[in-house]
């Protein structure tokens, strides 16, 4: 069975966006990378808003295109995984997290581990699933 590597809006966006600073740092990580791509809603959400403004319309299409065929796995959170955002969103307020990666978090603790894929070095770098697990940003291994 391939592992599962969840992915955030900065990888989504680089990947697809050839004028990011971190594309093609991006591009040749996930040549190398063995297994399936997992997010959330509220990603695939943030992710459009910045294809829509720093690509192109039509790269939220692709994007979507991506999840429809099975290439982006978005996770089905419970209502009772979701009514933990609150807490972390005020756990993280300095930072401050938002919905986004407060997703992500909880994907972390439903998935059983903290596996990557974000050009957000700091905040993933401070973020803890379970309360004390790190993650690990496969992008920057040396973090």
């Amino acid at each position: 069975m391939k592992s599962t590597l969840i992915a955030d809006t900065g990888y989504l966006v680089a990947l697809a966006n050839p004028r990011d600073q971190y594309h093609q740092h991006v591009v040749r990580i996930s040549r190398g990378l063995e297994g399936d791509l997992v997010t959330t809603w509220p990603v695939i959400t943030e992710t459009c808003h910045f294809l829509l403004r720093r690509v192109h319309p039509l790269a939220q299409a692709s994007l979507l295109d991506k999840v429809i065929r099975g290439t982006i796995a978005v996770y089905p959170f419970s209502t009772e995984s979701l009514a933990r955002i609150p807490f972390l969103i005020g756990k993280y307020v300095d930072l401050p997290m938002d919905l986004a990666d407060a997703s992500l978090v909880i994907l972390a603790e439903e998935l059983g581990h903290g596996n990557i894929l974000s050009t957000d070095r700091r905040d993933f770098q401070a973020y803890r699933w379970k309360n004390h697990h790190p993650f690990k940003n496969l992008l920057f291994p040396e973090d």
